[in-house]
């Protein structure tokens, strides 16, 4: 049998330990989650399912959304997450550019997905994960499965990353490209069997996916499955668990909390955060409130994770800490030369961890690296003295609001359809809760009748709620450079503080 990742996690796993416990469910052993994965990787091949084919995926949490990236492995299958928030139209697009042999949608959606898309072939999960036309399939299928000889150097999985001209990038991740990063994240972690996890993260995204799930398949360890994040349900469950992973958004939300004290975080072993800048504030609160350190790192879709504070050592607020071990990590110049130590510029990075490229975009995955094979993050960055890295600002003006990835371009341009729109800008400005928020700035034309709340109601089905402005404000001009470009750094200096508590 060829080695690829679901081999590692056979390998890595007992079969009679405990893998996923859902709240009000039976907990789920790694036999028991393996043969579940078994049974849908009989109906993805019933239905045609072949090694490389796509198998996009729009559902909501639960362990049988979690086997089905598992039986997409075991198949030999591409696995495409897609965000739940996405509606019908959004989905055309990914539908049209990925191609998937089958799309597997929410039982509540498939209706305005089927009319969207008439011509893909659909099949349906409960939102709890226990009803739908995948699962009526599988209970008939046999548990065993005899799985495809993919290799280390074929796709597991691709991500969708938006860009700012408004097209959407599909990165390609191997089978190699994750078991690498879960393996150096299992050593940097000091992972193991006896870990649980407190698991509240989507799993469309590489945080909850890539990183939470596959380091646990990788140790062997558990998870508690939380359907999303829920501070009630977060404070009942942490006494079981000895890891939680989060966004930032998480950790301020719980600072707010005042059931968070040393007594509620003394057995826990670990917090990480990541998907969003941690503010060094957080990190101090949340230091004098649990005792605990919270350990920053910094990834992102086509890479994986690049950096990680250590574990032993020293956490230094407002850095993502150390390149991980095999992944080589510089800062360049726009020409790609290194800079010395303590200069601002282009993070770039090489490594097993780094993706195979843009799915159909060889111009733009040629773009993207360096003739040494080094990957242009898009992030500028400096590294101190002691080699910890610091992101200080984004080449682009990409906006991350909650650990989801905004791009302005998009919204930009259905403000700019408006009605009675002349122009706009969106930026993201300093949130307190979700790291940024997404902000619009609107220049009307003359008699145009517009308000916040009609803008905002002219998104409701077309954009994913978290691309959503948080607030719209309206100006007589835009700030513009001599060369007439919008200065949206002098936007986000001006209204840094319009979300201040």
């Amino acid at each position: 049998m060829a080695d690829n990742l679901f081999q590692r996690f056979l390998r890595a796993t007992d079969p009679d330990r405990v893998f996923v416990i859902p709240p009000g469910r039976p907990a789920i052993t790694y036999r028991e989650a393996f043969s579940v994965a078994a049974q849908l990787a009989h109906v993805l091949a019933a239905h045609g399912v072949v090694p490389g084919d796509r198998v996009a995926v729009q559902v909501e949490k639960s362990p049988e959304a979690l086997f089905l990236y598992l039986a997409c492995l075991r198949v030999g299958a591409v696995y495409l997450p897609l965000n739940t928030g996405y509606t019908p139209t959004e989905l055309a697009y990914f539908v049209g550019d990925a191609e998937p042999r089958l799309l597997v949608c929410s039982e509540k959606n498939k209706a305005k997905i089927a009319a969207t898309l008439p011509a893909t072939e659909l099949l349906t999960l409960s939102d709890d994960g226990a009803s739908g036309s995948l699962i009526v399939e599988a209970t008939a299928a046999p548990a065993d499965f005899r799985d495809a000889a993919v290799s280390m150097n074929d796709l597991a999985s691709i991500l969708y990353t938006s860009g700012t001209t408004g097209r959407s990038k599909g990165a390609m991740l191997t089978h190699g490209n994750l078991c690498s990063n879960a393996e150096t994240l299992k050593q940097a972690w000091s992972y193991t069997d006896r870990d649980v996890l407190l698991h509240a993260l989507p799993i469309f995204h590489i945080h909850g996916l890539f990183v939470a799930s596959n380091i646990t398949l990788i140790s062997g360890a558990a998870m508690i499955l939380l359907p999303k994040f829920d501070l009630d349900a977060i404070f009942q469950a942490m006494p079981d668990a000895s890891v939680m992973m989060g966004v930032p958004t998480f950790y301020t939300r719980m600072l707010q909390d005042s059931r968070l004290n040393l007594d509620t975080t003394r057995h826990m072993r670990l917090f990480v955060s990541g998907s969003a800048p941690l503010l060094a504030e957080t990190h101090r609160q949340w230091r004098e409130r649990t005792g605990h350190e919270i350990l920053e790192r910094y990834g992102m879709t086509e890479t994986n994770m690049n950096t990680s504070n250590p574990y032993a050592g020293a956490r230094v607020p407002g850095s993502v800490g150390l390149p991980l071990p095999g992944v080589e990590l510089r800062i360049a110049d726009k020409d790609g030369a290194p800079l010395p130590q303590g200069e601002i510029g282009m993070i770039e990075v090489r490594g097993p961890n780094v993706f195979k490229g843009y799915w159909r975009m060889p111009d733009k995955t040629a773009a993207e690296f360096r003739p040494d094979g080094f990957f242009m993050t898009g992030d500028l960055g400096t590294i101190d003295a002691n080699g910890y890295v610091q992101i200080v600002g984004r080449d682009k003006d990409l906006i991350i609001s909650g650990g989801f990835n905004v791009y302005p371009k998009e919204i930009e341009s259905l403000i700019d359809d408006l009605p009675g729109v002349e122009e706009s800008a969106v930026v993201g400005l300093p949130h307190h809760d979700f790291g940024e928020a997404v902000t619009a700035f609107i220049i009307a034309k003359p008699d145009a009748k517009l308000s916040e709340k009609s803008v905002l109601a002219a998104f409701a089905d077309t954009l994913a709620r978290f691309k959503h402005p948080k607030r719209v404000i309206f100006l007589d001009q835009l700030p513009r450079n001599t060369m007439g470009k919008v200065q949206k750094s002098l936007m986000r200096e001006s209204y840094k503080d319009l979300y201040a508590r």
